[in-house]
């Protein structure tokens, strides 16, 4: 049977609920994994990951598994496709102990390997050629054309990876490890560096490859919604060391899942809210930081348009919170030189907004609204084509430290310790006070983002979470006028994410600093907003509709999951992107 055949064969499987997926005993695990235990290292730098996992996974079942960054997942994935050895316990498929990697088992990691110099269907054929070297030349070349195919990469067949978009390129990598014709399929995080749009379609994709290819699948994610939406069940891995299951989250809701009907559904708030608590429980019983702080100095910083002695640095002047137009965007308009040198493209069209002193706005839209390039203009890190931006009655035309700014990766010296990188900008603000005044602005900040036990370690030694922490510190040890976040928790676990929403809503109510972020996500766009900037598709992206989010203040998570109108500000924000993606 050739490969056109063969897909045709398997699609009426597409139009069933709730696919059957058959085994040869329906009750025997496909795979087991039982007191599974493993760490690294000796001695006293043993450090143990993982300890007595227990799991086992049917044939045909789609389990997602949860958890926090450096909890284990992806040594527990790599367990499974033999890449590395448990110390102790069993890991079986169908009874038979996985001793090393095997073509049964089909692994995308969430960075991609592909050859640069080889083409899409040359990276796929790799996997094909050698897996299936008895096969004639045009049998294999017609099983590697099926598999780009199906991943939608049929018109870049001939492109390298550089001509391709980062979730293309994760495409390529699906295709392989389908191409392989595995019975499991191991995702390691395959998504999580892509924005919500690419992500959603790939996540379409691969669930409409499980269904027709009959495959059992195991994906590791830090995404909850993306877990229920996807999975027979969602797992929760407890953060390490020593890293446990939690307990199984059943997903009863009926397939195929409709994005937009979830939001309407009980079982799938009900769902959502449990896993969520669940994890969010777990977590703050693993960063129980110390909570002594020190104490603000009165001072202001130099870039203050009222600024004088003995006037306090912890709060902006609150008299003037609310003050209409503190930040207006008029008519703002970006253009750049199309790549090829043959005219010009207007990204940003018009952007119309007044912010009042005080407010925080979220902007939210697909990958090339041009979110990014209107926070670059206002931080005066691009220059404006059209229209102005006006910050406490004076033109931005330049950068300066009356405007903070933390980037998706925080700009740190890595050789440098986390209060030393703080202290750069607060010694350029703060020059009127003493060395102690400035020692205590840096130490109040770098512990209100729980780094109070960290002060002195490098930023090249840091995860992504704390780096992170640092650059949030800097943004507000320097009291800007005007506080921009692009994508500041975009490259962060969801656990590591909701600690520091909270942490910046935190600081954020103590400082009332007048804020804007960009983001991708719907529900930080609200957990963070007084109102929902909703962008058009670019180019010539303007503002399509703000949604006012009237919810009370100080926010929590736990409180906007279960306040009434929570889901109604979700809904009007999905629907209005939803939109925008059919008129892309």
């Amino acid at each position: 049977m050739n490969a056109a055949a063969q897909l045709k064969r398997a699609q009426p499987i597409m139009t069933v609920p709730s696919p059957k997926h058959p085994s040869n005993d329906a009750d025997l695990p496909l795979v087991e994994l039982i007191n599974v235990c493993k760490s690294y290292g000796e001695g006293k730098n043993k450090a143990s990951i993982l300890k007595n996992i227990n799991l086992s996974i049917k044939a045909g079942e789609f389990i997602a598994i949860v958890g926090f960054s450096g909890s284990g997942k992806t040594t527990l994935i790599s367990t499974l496709a033999g890449l590395i050895q448990a110390d102790s316990g069993q890991v079986l498929k169908q009874g038979k102990p996985i001793t090393a990697p095997g073509p049964d088992r089909g692994v995308v990691f969430q960075n991609y390997s592909l050859m640069p110099w080889l083409t899409v269907f040359e990276n796929v054929a790799l996997a094909v050629d050698e897996i299936f070297k008895d096969w004639p030349a045009d049998k294999r070349k017609a099983h590697t054309e099926k598999y780009v195919r199906m991943v939608n990469l049929g018109a870049a067949m001939d492109k390298k990876p550089a001509e391709l978009s980062g979730g293309m390129r994760q495409r390529v990598n699906v295709a392989r490890a389908l191409a392989a014709n595995p019975d499991i399929l191991l995702l390691d995080e395959p998504l999580s560096a892509l924005d919500a749009l690419t992500r959603g379609n790939l996540q379409d994709e691969i669930l409409s490859i499980w269904e027709q290819e009959k495959k059992t699948v195991i994906l590791i994610t830090n995404d909850v919604d993306e877990a229920i939406y996807m999975a027979d069940r969602v797992i929760p891995l407890n953060p390490g060391p020593d890293a446990t299951f939690g307990p199984d989250f059943p997903v009863t809701l009926a397939r195929p899942r409709d994005r937009a009907g979830l939001n309407h559904d009980e079982e799938f708030k009900r769902l959502r809210a449990a896993i969520t608590q669940y994890l969010m429980d777990i977590g703050m019983a693993k960063t129980q930081d110390s909570q002594d702080t020190i104490t603000l100095p009165n001072v202001r910083p130099n870039t203050s348009s009222d600024w004088k002695q003995g006037s306090s640095a912890l709060k902006s002047e609150q008299d003037h919170l609310g003050r209409p137009r503190y930040l207006e965007f008029s008519q703002l308009s970006k253009i750049y030189p199309k790549a090829n040198g043959n005219g010009t493209v207007k990204v940003v069209d018009g952007f119309d907004l007044k912010m009042k002193k005080g407010e925080f706005i979220s902007i939210i839209g697909h990958s090339g609204c041009g979110k990014s390039t209107v926070l670059s203009m206002a931080a005066g890190l691009t220059s404006i084509s059209e229209g102005g931006i006006i910050l406490d009655n004076r033109e931005v035309d330049s950068a300066g430290p009356d405007k903070g700014v933390v980037f998706q990766a925080p700009s740190l010296f890595p050789w440098l310790t986390a209060f030393e990188n703080v202290m750069l900008g607060v010694d350029k603000v703060y020059p009127h006070a003493s060395q102690s005044e400035r020692e205590d602005i840096v130490g109040y900040y770098l512990t209100r983002v729980g780094l109070g036990d960290a002060l002195r370690k490098k930023a090249g030694d840091m995860s992504n979470g704390m780096r992170q922490r640092v650059g949030i510190a800097r943004a507000f040890a320097l009291s800007p006028k005007l506080l921009l976040l692009d994508e500041p928790f975009g490259m962060l676990d969801s656990l590591t994410r909701w600690e520091l929403q909270e942490v910046l809503m935190e600081v954020w109510e103590r400082t009332q600093v007048t804020a804007i972020v960009v983001t991708h996500d719907v529900d930080e766009a609200i957990l963070l907003g007084d109102r929902v900037v909703m962008m058009t598709n670019g180019p010539h992206a303007k503002i399509g509709k703000i949604q006012e989010i009237d919810l009370p203040r100080p926010r929590t998570r736990k409180a906007l999951l279960a306040h009434d109108d929570y889901y109604h500000y979700r809904e009007s924000i999905l629907t209005f992107l939803t939109e925008c993606d059919h008129t892309h």
